[in-house]
């Protein structure tokens, strides 16, 4: 398969581009100049903003892959900005399936009664600037029209694959408090393919 990332530099999207490779399939990784891309992908340097650029990355593609994120504080629009350029050049190619990383906490996901009232409204006003960056990336997702998928991590961890972490669609997970960016990975890698989580919510954790 060939698959194309955005956010291959990051430490999830480092895990994409690993386990991608071991699986045989082909990388492009479209990433800004100076991101520190792993070796083995082919890196396409385009901003988000040079639609002809991302267009020609995406064109052929068999799926294409967000796991962006943003370290900085205050307000930004990466996750967004990616998802939208993304989801412009599929649209142009002909490209359908969508698979983005997202976080949990988000609205939808049919909470329990702790979750909802009492770590969710924490969540959000922590981390306030980047859920409003992850919420307009959905509302783009689920605007596309595409074969698209959403997956939502709580509190990403480092550590080793396991496939014991547990997987819901469109609830969230009960108790689920953290899992391992490893583990998220593999799980964005299965939804490429399967098909029955296209427009779907994915919730994971251990």
């Amino acid at each position: 398969m060939r698959v194309v990332l955005l956010g291959a530099s990051g430490r999830t999207g480092r895990e994409v581009v690993a386990q991608a490779l071991a699986q045989g399939h082909e990388v492009v990784a479209v990433a800004r100049a100076g991101s520190d891309v792993p070796d083995g992908v082919e890196i396409l340097r385009a901003g988000f903003d040079d639609d002809a650029a991302v267009e020609g990355a995406v064109r052929g593609a068999d799926a294409v892959v967000s796991a962006l994120g943003g370290r900085e504080r205050g307000p930004r629009t990466v996750c967004a900005d990616g998802v939208a350029a993304a989801v412009t050049a599929m649209r142009a190619t002909g490209v359908r399936r969508l698979v983005v990383v997202s976080a949990a906490g988000m609205p939808g996901e049919g909470d329990d009664l702790p979750t909802r009232w009492v770590l969710k409204p924490i969540l959000q006003r922590v981390f306030r600037d980047a859920y409003a960056d992850m919420a307009r990336m959905e509302e783009i997702v689920r605007a596309s029209g595409l074969d698209w998928t959403i997956v939502r991590p709580p509190r990403l961890v480092d550590g080793v694959r396991t496939d014991r972490y547990r997987r819901t669609l469109d609830r969230h997970v009960h108790g689920g408090r953290q899992v391992s960016r490893a583990d998220v990975a593999a799980e964005v890698l299965r939804a490429v393919t399967d098909h029955d989580t296209v427009g779907h919510l994915v919730a994971i954790a251990d």
